[in-house]
Formats: structure tokens, sequence, C-alpha cells
């Protein structure tokens, strides 16, 4: 599985492409066959004084795609909202090729 982490806007610390990238490493056991992982974090400034942080995660696996967006006031709670959304995209995609 290939991760690849960009940063728009800012760089990111080291603590916090660790713990992106920890939690990407759980996502082998939702699905074995992940070719590759895109995880994109932005600064969004949407009103002049306030910066929303945003987390797109991009998943590939053979045939398919995944993709979700999120945003909140910090970069671990969109990467985590954004991990739990995909998690249930990759889920509901099994339960269907298993039916």
């Amino acid at each position: 599985m290939n991760v690849n982490i960009q940063t728009v806007h800012f760089d990111a610390d080291a603590k916090l492409v660790s713990y992106i990238e920890k939690k990407v490493a759980k996502l082998t056991q939702f699905h074995d066959r992940i070719i590759h992982v895109d995880v994109y974090l932005k600064l969004d400034n949407v009103v002049h004084t306030i910066k929303d942080k945003v987390a797109e995660i991009k998943v590939m696996i053979p045939r398919h795609e995944f993709f979700v967006k999120q945003s909140s006031k910090s970069f671990e709670e969109s990467f985590d909202e954004a991990m739990d959304a995909v998690i249930s995209q990759i889920k509901r995609k099994k339960e269907r090729l298993a039916a």
C-alpha cells in the first residue's frame, strides 16, 4: 500500500504526519487489496478571519476508488471524521460484493 500525504498552504509537522500514517495503516483491516491512499490536508479560508482545516482521503482499490472530504477546526478531527466515512464506504462496498 502506497501512502501519499500532501499539504496545501502550510507545512505539516512530524507529529501530524505520523498520526496520519498510523491511522492509514489500519485500513488494511477493512480491505486487503488497497493499492494507493492519498491524503490531502488544506487550510480553507472561507471567511477572512476563520481558517477551516480540510482533510481529503482518496483510497484506490482494484476497479474502484473511494473519496471523502471533511472539515473542522483541527486536522486531527477532520482526518478522523474522513477516515470513519471512508471505512464505512469500504465496508459497504465489500458487503455488496459478498452479497
